[in-house]
């Protein structure tokens, strides 16, 4: 069965192209020019992976990006026209797994979602099991749910793509470049700075349980069982 992609972009011409593009690569798109369009879209369709302009009318961006975030774990892609760092921080503070700057290449957009989507569709290739715990913390991962306790949290595809490689890895330093490496590729934009955010909002999620991600100062981050 086909995914389906969003594209949230009020440009109609930019809509158009990214449309295109997509739908040669057998997607089903949806279309929605604002915020509250795109709220409803989502409500009313299962949704795959969502491409998502920060500055459109009504409900911006950002507040549909947050909106959607409480109630689901779908791949986000921001644009934005913006270059401010803070900017891009902030989508991914929001929950955001991806963002590309305007103006960009379609095909680079296209590849970025392809890289999500097939990242959400399989199972973490470095683990044989279908589920495993460790220390409380249980993850199932054709499901990509998580408990802590046998109490279930919701965390982004970053997110979960970070905690897994990160037991993976238990008791290695993991450098941030691994880890972008790891979760984006070599061509990400981003810096060090995304990696800390996210890092602090999966501690957050993590609760008693994320003192297990230690911080190793001027280099990366480690999990370890052992306080």
């Amino acid at each position: 069965m086909a995914e389906t992609v969003m594209i949230v972009e009020d440009e109609d011409i930019l809509r158009e192209i990214e449309k295109d593009y997509f739908l040669s690569e057998r997607f089903n798109v949806l279309e929605a020019q604002d915020g509250e369009e795109a709220l409803a879209l989502f409500d009313e369709n299962n949704v795959n992976l969502i491409i998502l302009d920060i500055m459109i009318p009504g409900v911006d961006g950002w507040s549909v990006c947050r909106r959607i975030r409480k109630k689901s774990n779908c791949p986000i892609i921001i644009l934005t026209a913006r270059t401010d760092e803070d900017d891009t921080l902030l989508g991914f503070e929001l929950g955001a797994d991806d963002y590309v700057t305007k103006p960009y290449s379609p095909p680079i957009l296209l590849a970025r979602a392809k890289r999500l989507l097939d990242s959400n569709r399989q199972s973490t290739p470095q683990l044989n099991e279908n589920s495993f715990s460790i220390n409380g913390i249980t993850i199932h991962i054709p499901s990509r749910l998580v408990k802590i306790n046998e109490e279930m949290i919701h965390l982004t595809h970053t997110e979960f793509e970070i905690l897994v490689f990160l037991i993976k890895n238990k008791g290695r330093v993991i450098t941030r470049e691994q880890l972008i490496t790891s979760i984006w590729g070599y061509d990400f934009a981003g810096d060090d700075r995304t990696i800390n955010t996210h890092i602090r909002n999966l501690r957050i999620k993590l609760g008693s349980k994320s003192y297990m991600i230690k911080t190793i100062v001027r280099t990366g981050y480690k999990f370890e069982e052992t306080i």
